[in-house]
């Protein structure tokens, strides 16, 4: 076929990196504007929802909506209207030239327009344990979970201001909050400390480490160290809240855009990149409220910005 040649060039009015519930709104309005739109999805499609078991905060669902599936509907609505999707990760990107040229490995694809949809990725201990029970106890994001767990015992790992955030959120519901660090004080601002230290469900556990998260369906428990002794001990909970940050998915951008010293795209007018014509939505460039509904929102103005701008020609 024509698409496995080497170098193959198509032009499209808009291509979007990524297809999380950024991507994916973006594609939904270009699409329906009649906009040639590419949607370069990632090997793994769908964002963080892909491995989320149930969303109960995304509007329309009262009786809320298991992550894959809302994806998948974002997507069928947008195929629905003539997006076309990839399944492969984007490899390179020159946006020193029109049009823009977006590389999945030999392939190079023209586009207009670029809306950069990459997502971040939460920062992971790294054990297997870690990635099994994703979904099943543990969390990245206190803000979409804490319901789920009124009344339990749960863990959060980290010292900074994104882990005592998840602290406090979580302390409005669970029935007890550990905060496990591996220093004996925090990096949290120190407002959010003063919070924390008033708060009486809120405990710390210092100088330890996250061993192994315990269960083999659900979370049971966690296997904690010490780090000055590297005594072993086990806690009972319900679940596991990993909150050592985030770094966004914008290496390939890396002397391309402009980007901030921890790796976020720099938006200027909300959607708008240091490139014109390439434009920026969800978790790539919000480092602040990094949900479903927000990143869904940038996604529908930055393709309204685009179809602007293609307005303009």
């Amino acid at each position: 076929m024509e698409k496995s040649l080497e170098g193959w060039q198509k032009l499209y009015d808009v291509i979007i990196i990524g297809s999380g519930p950024a991507g994916l709104t973006a594609a939904i309005y270009t699409s329906r504007a009649n906009l040639k739109t590419l949607v370069i999805s990632g090997a793994m499609w769908g964002g963080q929802l892909m491995l989320t078991v149930e969303v109960e905060n995304f509007p329309g669902f009262k009786d809320g909506i298991l992550g894959p599936d809302l994806m998948q509907n974002m997507w069928g609505q947008a195929e629905h209207f003539g997006a076309e999707m990839i399944f492969e990760d984007a490899t390179a990107v020159d946006l020193s030239s029109k049009p823009f040229k977006v590389m999945v490995g030999t392939k190079a694809y023209e586009g207009k327009s670029v809306i950069i949809a990459t997502g971040a990725s939460p920062k992971r201990l790294g054990l297997e344990s870690e990635q099994r029970l994703v979904g099943r106890g543990v969390s990245f994001c206190a803000t979409c979970d804490a319901a789920f767990f009124k009344g339990k015992k749960v863990i959060v790992v980290g010292g900074g201001d994104t882990a005592i955030e998840e602290a406090l959120a979580l302390s409005k519901l669970a029935g007890e909050v550990k905060v496990v660090h591996r220093r004996d004080k925090l990096r949290a601002s120190k407002i959010l400390q003063e919070r924390a230290s008033r708060e009486p469900k809120i405990g710390f556990i210092w100088n330890t480490t996250v061993r192994e998260i315990l269960g083999e369906d659900k979370v049971e428990g966690i296997k904690l160290a010490k780090v000055d002794s590297d005594d072993e001990f086990e806690l009972i909970c319900d679940g596991v809240f990993i909150a050592i940050g985030h770094k966004p998915n914008t290496e390939i951008f890396q002397g391309q855009i402009e980007l901030d010293e921890a790796g976020y795209v720099v938006a200027k007018n909300e959607t708008k990149t240091s490139v014109e014509g390439v434009f920026v939505a969800g978790d790539a460039q919000d480092h602040r409220y990094r949900q479903a509904i927000t990143a869904a929102g940038a996604g529908c103005k930055a393709a309204l910005d685009a179809e602007k701008y293609l307005g303009e020609f």
